[in-house]
């Protein structure tokens, strides 16, 4: 089965999410991911929302790593090698690659979701495509949906 096939077949057997919570729990056992979760802005720093996985950083400030970095330039970030990225902020040693999807109302970045792989080179624009629009789905009304 190819990446794509498998987003679309969890997509048919996931039409909706009860919570952000179920969302990022079904998400990492589904594609075996390290760590699935959200960072909200407050202020001028994310903190931790929901997720699933070991413990993480708690917060993390603007333009910092890869959710600081994606939240100020407001945009997608697939990091293949995190130990490439310059100010990678290692929550766990056991992250090799990671993918941020920020979360905006209107221009204004509210939220992210952050993805971390054991493994090298995990993340790509499949990925990207696809958690985006799962994303849309779960998050149409409210993006705090807690």
């Amino acid at each position: 089965m190819t990446k794509e096939q498998k987003y679309q077949s969890f997509i048919e057997e996931h039409l909706s999410f009860a919570s952000r919570q179920e969302f990022v729990e079904d998400v990492k056992e589904y594609f075996g991911f390290l760590w699935v979760g959200f960072y909200d802005v407050d202020g001028e720093s994310l903190t931790l929302g929901e997720y699933a996985g070991l413990p993480a950083c708690e917060m993390i400030r603007f333009g910092r790593g890869v959710c600081g970095t994606a939240w100020k330039e407001k945009r997608t970030i697939i990091v293949p090698d995190v130990e490439q990225f310059s100010g990678h902020i290692a929550c766990s040693s056991l992250s090799k690659s990671e993918i941020v999807i920020p979360i905006f109302d209107g221009e204004n970045v509210v939220s992210e979701l952050d993805i971390d792989s054991e493994e090298l080179g995990t993340f790509d624009e499949v990925d990207a495509r696809y958690l985006s629009l799962l994303l849309g789905n779960i998050l149409k009304d409210n993006t705090k949906n807690k």
